[in-house]
């Protein structure tokens, strides 16, 4: 800094030992404020970098073992549940039976099947069971189940990242709900809010890398089921112009 002897930067170097004075000539002085205490000298300027390089080092271990572990487990369990389930009986299309699952899901990612427990090929809402399951394949929901589930396998420290990840699941059951609820009519609705109920009392685990039916939330799920209220064009138009108001207000920063 520039000053005299009595500088502002002097008095400090007096009052705490993080901010020195490396160099005065005249009235100019240069001072050095060590904050975090990593300097090892101060003219010339050389840092104790071998504590920070060991904690960060020890720190960059501990994440990467934590995540390969992560990592490690979620590819075992995918690989053993798929040959688990290899011996499923082909009912129709990509449709199979098992005795090693307790609810219908969705499971592989491009080649995907639809497997359901044994007893449930012959349920009248079987048609409504498909039609959920087969909405997350055409949206190649599994591929995004693993993606999330990388992804907060890498940033596991990360609270959020888990917090991301169960809602995002949340949202994949949601919107596969809307896409089917379409074309339904009020009973079918109902009759597709009981299937949710029954698929979700068999229900002993939810499978990781597997759409299940009776997937996260249900009781938001049956909820939104029985007060779907199908968006009008009217409606939609009024959503999106209210949209674009917010938008063009917060970008122009209008007051």
């Amino acid at each position: 800094g520039m000053g005299s002897r009595f500088s502002l930067m002097t008095l400090l170097s007096k009052l705490t030992t993080r901010t020195v004075v490396v160099w005065e000539r005249g009235d100019m002085s240069f001072a050095f404020t060590n904050v975090v205490m990593a300097a090892n000298s101060y003219f010339p300027v050389t840092y104790r970098i071998n504590l920070l390089e060991h904690l960060f080092r020890t720190v960059a271990v501990i994440w990467l073992a934590v995540a390969a572990a992560n990592l490690i487990s979620f590819a075992v369990l995918y690989v053993t549940t798929k040959r688990e389930l290899r011996d499923a009986v082909r009912l129709q299309e990509n449709v199979f039976l098992s005795d090693k699952v307790t609810s219908p899901a969705l499971y592989g990612i491009f080649r995907s099947r639809i497997i359901l427990p044994l007893g449930w090929e012959s349920r009248e809402d079987l048609s409504l069971i498909l039609a959920h399951e087969r909405a997350h394949a055409r949206h190649f929901d599994n591929l995004w189940r693993v993606i999330a589930f990388v992804t907060a396998a890498i940033h596991w420290f990360n609270p959020l990242a888990w917090l991301f990840l169960r809602t995002a699941l949340s949202d994949m059951e949601l919107y596969c709900d809307e896409r089917v609820m379409k074309k339904m009519d009020e009973r079918e609705r109902s009759g597709y809010a009981l299937a949710l109920v029954n698929s979700a009392q068999t229900r002993r685990e939810q499978p990781l890398f597997a759409s299940a039916f009776g997937g996260a939330r249900i009781r938001l799920r049956i909820d939104r089921i029985l007060n779907y209220r199908h968006l009008s064009l009217f409606s939609a138009i009024c959503f999106a112009l209210l949209a674009l108001v917010i938008a063009f207000v917060l970008l122009t920063n209008a007051k």
